[in-house]
């Protein structure tokens, strides 16, 4: 750990035209304190643009800009892993590339820090600058991350949150293939500040390259990968069915005694076979993605591939 260093990790993807304003305006803010200095660790997720090559210009000037190329895009959660693994700071700040992240706010985001209130700032927006299907996704997740990880109801968590150095650490000996963020901090501490401020607009005209296929993948991992809730839940849902389908037949034996007349009903009975058996299908599945996840962490498969570094030392990559 370096006393005094803050280090920026951002992710990269899609951000040939806003990633020289975001590393621009960091160098500024941090030279406001003379007491602090800074590194940035910039990590290109194989962005299809030409966000490299503006790293790699950028990074021949600055030795500070330390660049991490990873070999094929593992989407940002990964991506900010690689990141804190090369992050040497005393504290840790991530923030996205498009701008939108209001670096401006930086010392009233890590007030909480410096005064020992917590051990992770985060940023809460007073207003999402994003599609409502992305702002519909959010909210699904900050759901799914209340019941499946116990989250405070009144804790999101944004693009733009510090932390102090050994929650940095601990979060990176995650080695497994389904990175989630909001998991893995509430994991080390619950020791967690939000800080109010507004988020900017994207600095260029780019869609978010955060896909309903990327926003999907992502909740199953918090859904996943930090709680064994849905599988606890799974046999509840089969428990109860169990017990309506034995209820259900004592009252069609007790009526039939009762009422012989009464005609067995086809259709109901085919809707409710298709409609168990749906049940059924549909948890089954559910454990079987369990299952799978575990085949692929058994198979080491990799959480992220570095391709290509610049600025950095062997030892640093190593830490």
């Amino acid at each position: 750990m370096k006393q005094g260093v803050i280090s920026f990790v951002i992710p990269c993807y899609r951000s040939e035209h806003t990633i020289a304003l975001v590393v621009d305006e960091i160098i500024r803010t941090v030279a406001t304190k003379p007491s602090f200095d800074y590194e940035i660790i910039a990590v290109n997720d194989c962005s299809p643009d030409g966000v490299f090559g503006v790293l790699k210009e950028i990074a021949s000037q600055n030795p500070k800009l330390k660049v991490v190329s990873l070999g094929k895009n593992m989407g940002k959660h990964a991506a900010v892993l690689a990141g804190y693994a090369i992050a040497q700071g005393e504290y840790i700040v991530d923030l996205d590339d498009d701008y939108q992240s209001p670096v401006f706010e930086l010392w009233r985001l890590m007030e909480p820090l410096f005064s020992g209130e917590c051990d992770y700032s985060t940023a809460r927006y007073e207003e999402k600058k994003q599609s409502r299907f992305k702002n519909f996704g959010s909210n699904i997740n900050l759901l799914m991350s209340v019941i499946m990880l116990d989250k405070p109801r009144n804790l999101r968590f944004e693009n733009f949150s510090a932390m102090r150095y050994f929650v940095c650490k601990e979060i990176i000996k995650y080695r497994n293939p389904y990175p989630y963020l909001e998991g893995l901090v509430l994991r080390v501490t619950r020791r967690i500040k939000t800080v109010e401020m507004k988020q900017r607009e994207r600095a260029d005209n780019n869609s978010t390259g955060f896909t309903f296929k990327k926003s999907l993948s992502l909740w199953f991992n918090g859904l996943t990968a930090f709680s064994v809730k849905p599988l606890r839940a799974a046999s509840l849902i089969g428990f109860l069915f169990s017990m309506f389908g034995f209820a259900l037949g004592v009252i069609t034996v007790v009526r039939r005694i009762f009422n012989p007349e009464i005609a067995a009903g086809y259709s109901s009975l085919l809707a409710a076979i298709v409609f168990t058996n749906g049940v059924v299908m549909l948890l089954l599945g559910l454990i079987g993605e369990y299952l799978g996840r575990i085949y692929i962490c058994i198979n080491d498969s990799p959480q992220y591939v570095i391709r290509d570094t610049i600025n950095i030392e062997p030892e640093e990559g190593n830490s």
